[in-house]
């Protein structure tokens, strides 16, 4: 596949802290990579580092094969940009700016502008002063998402909106990504990234902790079980990967290695099975996995 974003080993200092080590992951044509981890593990530095905001101490960092420092202006001609606090000229109304916006891109379509407004609710001849930080966002999500780029790069695109705009831009997000389309989602909303990536980054303390598909992380870490018998259901309790065993009356819950599944289930059978669940983990479960410590 195509490698529209290619990062290796990204490294960053500012003054003595060590804010990327060695960060690696790349971005396909078509594809949505959702970007996660809490404040100040490095989301933000390397998505600066992509936009040629800043310098990378040491790697390297490719957009459309053309480097992002040295090239940054031939690759912004082609990439679509939110941040997660929106700056607007006060005096100019949204409508004003989203228009600047796409006249500094190079067009727009115009049409899917009006769709946009009229779909995130958003009062275009109101002046920029008076906007709330949803609004203020509002107008970055309409301009970025009005723009043909063959990239977008969300960091925390939906950061002061409510529940109904989210959904707005997850539904819009999805439209973009079914016309092939390549997108970075940088959010702290995991049923966000869950939803519409189609690969995972997890950034610890400046350094990847895992990466690939959420069908490839579950299968590092354990399902969750609702297991009701006609037998004795504590009998499961010390099956070889079987962990946390809970019981009342006669269900249990309990977590199991996914390796272990078809033993389990045959042991289960045993027992005669009257309720068996099981709930695979979320991208919160992996997530907490790397920071509960």
């Amino acid at each position: 596949m195509t490698k529209i974003v290619k990062v290796q080993g990204l490294q960053k200092k500012f003054g003595k802290f060590q804010a990327l080590r060695d960060v690696e992951f790349s971005v396909n044509a078509g594809e949505v990579v959702g970007f996660i981890g809490p404040n100040g593990a490095g989301k933000s530095t390397t998505i600066r580092i992509l936009l040629g905001i800043i310098n990378r101490d040491a790697g390297n960092a490719e957009i459309f094969g053309k480097d992002v420092w040295k090239e940054s202006i031939e690759i912004h001609k082609r990439i679509s940009y939110v941040p997660g606090d929106v700056t607007l000229w006060g005096n100019l109304t949204g409508g004003e700016i989203i228009d600047l916006f796409l006249k500094l891109h190079g067009g727009g379509d115009k049409q899917k502008r009006d769709y946009l407004i009229k779909r995130f609710e958003l009062d275009p001849k109101k002046k920029a002063k008076g906007y709330s930080k949803g609004n203020r966002q509002k107008v970055g999500l309409i301009a970025a998402l009005s723009a043909d780029s063959d990239l977008y790069i969300f960091d925390e695109p939906t950061s002061g909106l409510d529940p109904l705009m989210e959904a707005i831009f997850q539904e819009e997000v999805e439209k973009i990504k079914e016309s092939g389309k390549s997108i970075l989602l940088s959010s702290h909303i995991l049923s966000e990234v869950e939803r519409l990536a189609d690969k995972v980054v997890i950034i610890r303390q400046g350094e990847i902790v895992e990466t690939g598909s959420l069908d490839e992380l579950r299968h590092l870490t354990r399902s969750t079980v609702t297991l009701a018998t006609e037998g004795d259901v504590a009998e499961m309790a010390d099956i070889s990967g079987v962990f946390d065993f809970k019981q009342k009356d006669n269900q249990a819950t309990f977590s199991i290695d996914n390796q272990h599944l078809n033993r389990i289930l045959m042991e289960a059978s045993k027992l005669g099975v009257k309720k068996f669940e099981s709930v695979p983990p979320t991208l919160e479960d992996l997530f907490m996995r790397h920071y509960e410590g």
